[in-house]
């Protein structure tokens, strides 16, 4: 239907997102196509592969699921934090991604455990990282002929600490002024990190991840001060804009809060390797 269609066609899922753009004359479909009883769009389930979520998985499903919770808080979390009651047994983590919006929740704590996302059309699929997925605001990488079909968490990052966190204006109930997670693994010899994956929400055109405070982090002995540093760094790749909700300068000051909370949140939960 889809293809039939092309390009005045859109996928409806949840709506959450849709219809409040449809209702502000922001878009107007020529055709919506629900896909919310594709029966292949739905379930977590653990595989050879990893930990595989389908794109029509609301975010109150991901938050209940023991699944995700054990093997990726930090997933579980970033979907707890999305909306309110009825905008998370409506919403879908797919429909989170597919929008776009440089502040969403899902995309930083999937982007630190190095997620991958499988598209489809009529003519077959394609596996993408997550981080190639996000192209502009409001663009990601499908054509108007593809679906997402399905996020796979990679089974070695199964396990590992991670955590996440957001600041809004208030504690509930708000978009991300700032979000964003982190993922460690620390050396049980030296104290030092091992690897580390930072990733930002809210501070760029699109989410991203901070990358030269990865590359600092590295074989640095675990410190206050080490962290603290790699939150001025992670600042300093941020690239905010001044909106309503708040000032550029603002925000990357927050930056370096969220990420020095996010490292010390994910070293609480850390097996020392």
């Amino acid at each position: 239907m889809l293809s039939d269609n092309s390009p005045n066609a859109v996928p409806i899922a949840g709506g959450t997102d849709l219809l409040v753009r449809m209702k502000r004359d922001m878009v107007r479909p020529g055709l919506l196509v629900d896909i919310s009883k594709i029966e292949e769009l739905h379930g977590v389930e653990l595989t050879d592969e990893g930990l595989m979520i389908g794109s029509m998985v609301t975010h109150a499903e991901i938050k209940a699921s023991e699944l995700v919770r054990r093997h990726t808080p930090a997933v579980a979390a970033a979907s707890a934090s999305v909306g309110s009651d009825q905008t998370r047994n409506l919403g879908t983590i797919g429909g989170n991604l597919v929008s776009c919006v440089p502040s969403l929740d899902s995309a930083p704590p999937l982007l630190v455990l190095d997620a991958l996302v499988t598209v489809a059309d009529a003519e077959g699929r394609r596996r993408v990282p997550l981080e190639t997925f996000f192209v502009a605001p409001r663009c990601s990488l499908l054509t108007p002929k593809e679906l997402l079909v399905s996020i796979l968490i990679p089974r070695e990052e199964l396990g590992k600490s991670s955590s996440f966190l957001k600041f809004g204006r208030r504690n509930a109930l708000t978009l991300s002024l700032v979000n964003g997670a982190a993922c460690v693994e620390v050396d049980r010899t030296s104290g030092c990190f091992q690897r580390t994956r930072l990733a930002l929400g809210a501070v760029a055109p699109t989410p991203i991840r901070a990358r030269k405070a990865e590359t600092y982090l590295a074989e640095k002995k675990v410190s206050p001060e080490t962290i603290a540093e790699a939150g001025r760094i992670a600042g300093g790749e941020a690239k905010p804009i001044d909106d309503f909700r708040s000032s550029a300068r603002y925000r990357r000051e927050l930056v370096q809060v969220l990420v020095r909370r996010v490292i010390e949140g994910a070293l609480s939960r850390q097996t020392i390797v």
